[in-house]
């Protein structure tokens, strides 16, 4: 869905163009300002070491993930926000939002806000959370017409391709203002390693401290902005009596929520207790203000200069973690500049088998030869990852996808967000990561990237300058390959793309 936008074809077709409705008047609403009352509040603040570091805490399964944010809801006295591009209709996300609403029921003021890229079919349900007198849905960036489905909504809006082409890709889930769950994830079946079919590699992680100030400040920024509009301004609320009347709602399929799993996370906070590494942390994330900046943001609208600034201060070892990755001229200047420096760099993304956006992956291609020659390490995901990847939970025989968005510095310091390493989150979606100054959680995420691109392809170049892959221990079949696990008509698609793919939509 992520590149849906890019690759739609401007024709004819259009049913007619739609505009924004009038911005609703509201009054402005923020995070619960006396957290340090709440229980949760006062376990973080007797719990931290001093006032000025953050609680961290990574979650690299899609069990310990989904089990640690319904431990938020549950653990929630007074407010929950959640902010996420995507929410899929599915037994993950029907099971949260399950605990979510519980809490609602319990009192506790929940503030959802969601990019309306993704929303098709889910009008109804958002209808029915905002029935709640303790639930508030806004809908960022919406689509005010052909909302029965993703395809009209885009044909509907053609003419105003140029804001519905910038989205709003932030993730975090926050309780009391006291603690939040942040990173790659979006809420679904595959993003917790629950679908049978295809699971995301994904990272999150539990932050306490002043570091949730900073990430319920941007909350406030894009729950605020114009652009965020109550669901009742954009969804005709007679959906829902029509629906009751109609036959073909009650033959719909029933989504059996999924089973929570106990983490140790859920079981520390019912006990009373913490179990973070404790360190400095800084939220970087772009201004809502990006999204209307027809892809040319300001410096203080988007972190793109500030990620380049983390990535240049490396010395020894730069680790990068990107399923999107597209350097273009300037990222691969900087990672000249870091290798003539001495300066190891090295970068796990999907293979073509792997990706969940082929077009993407023209991008990364064109500059593959360019960086290995510089001697920059490439891994690949392969398909099938190892079974031994106690870290990640068991993936089974599905898919693997990578989705994890992290850089590690010198193993000292580590980033960890929604943004990806290419043109359309530099310049186009409004993104968001902490950066931590912590050896621990840093190498953590070091050995995390060696147990899996140890499972990966590596690349290297030929005699002739022509990119292999290889595995270890290794194949030489594969070195006869290319692009090894993707099927031929995805390369010949691709090959016939190639030419007419704009790496600044990519």
């Amino acid at each position: 869905m992520r590149h849906l936008l890019c690759s739609l074809s401007v024709a004819t077709l259009t049913t007619g163009c739609a505009t924004l409705p009038e911005p609703v008047p509201r009054a402005d609403t923020h995070a619960l300002a006396d957290y340090n009352t709440t229980d949760l509040g006062r376990l973080t603040t007797t719990s931290a070491p001093g006032p000025d570091v953050s609680g961290l805490r990574l979650l690299a399964s899609g069990d310990d993930a989904l089990g640690s944010l319904a431990a938020l809801a549950d653990n929630a006295r007074h407010t929950l926000d959640l902010q996420y591009y995507l929410i899929h209709s599915d037994g993950s996300s029907r099971a949260l939002m399950q605990r979510v609403r519980a809490a609602a029921d319990r009192g506790v003021h929940v503030r959802l806000l969601l990019d309306d890229l993704n929303t098709a079919g889910q009008d109804k349900g958002l209808l029915r959370l905002t029935a709640h007198p303790n639930i508030e849905v806004r809908l960022f960036n919406p689509f005010p017409a052909g909302r029965i489905g993703t395809i009209s909504r885009l044909l509907a809006s053609i003419t105003d391709m140029s804001r519905i082409n910038h989205r709003m890709h932030n993730k975090m889930f926050v309780a009391d203002n006291a603690l939040a769950i942040t990173g790659g994830r979006n809420l679904g079946d595959a993003y917790f390693v629950q679908s049978p079919d295809s699971n995301f590699l994904d990272i999150d992680i539990i932050v306490a401290g002043p570091a949730v100030r900073a990430l319920s400040t941007t909350f406030d920024r894009f729950w605020n902005d114009p652009m965020a509009y109550p669901v009742t301004a954009v969804v005709d609320p007679s959906i829902l009596s029509a629906a009751a009347s109609s036959a073909d709602g009650a033959s719909k399929p029933t989504i059996v929520p999924a089973v929570i799993p106990d983490t140790e996370f859920a079981r520390d906070l019912k006990q009373g207790r913490l179990k973070l590494v404790w360190a400095r942390a800084t939220v970087l994330a772009d201004k809502p203000s990006k999204i209307q900046s027809e892809g040319q943001p300001t410096k203080a609208e988007a972190i793109a200069d500030d990620v380049d600034r983390i990535i240049r201060s490396a010395r020894q070892e730069l680790i990068v973690i990107s399923p999107y990755f597209v350097p273009g001229v300037r990222g691969v200047a900087l990672f000249k500049e870091l290798r003539d420096r001495g300066v190891k760099v090295r970068v796990l993304t999907n293979s073509l088998a792997t990706t969940d956006a082929p077009a993407v992956h023209i991008g990364y291609a064109r500059y593959r030869p360019q960086l290995l020659a510089m001697g920059v390490e490439l891994h690949e995901l392969r398909p099938l990852l190892n079974a031994k990847q106690a870290k990640l939970g068991s993936f089974g025989s599905s898919h693997a996808s990578l989705h994890a968005k992290v850089v590690v510095v010198d193993r000292e310091s580590a980033l960890v967000g929604s943004m990806n390493l290419d043109p359309r989150s530099a310049r186009l979606n409004s993104e968001m990561g902490v950066l931590m100054r912590s050896p621990e959680i840093a190498q953590q995420l070091a050995r995390l990237f060696e147990e899996v691109s140890k499972d990966s392809y590596h690349l290297s170049l030929s005699e002739g300058q022509r990119v292999q892959w290889n595995t270890t221990p290794p194949n030489p079949g594969l070195l006869r390959q290319s692009e090894p696990e993707a099927s031929a008509w995805l390369k010949f698609g691709l090959k016939l793309l190639s030419p007419f793919a704009p790496e600044e939509m990519l």
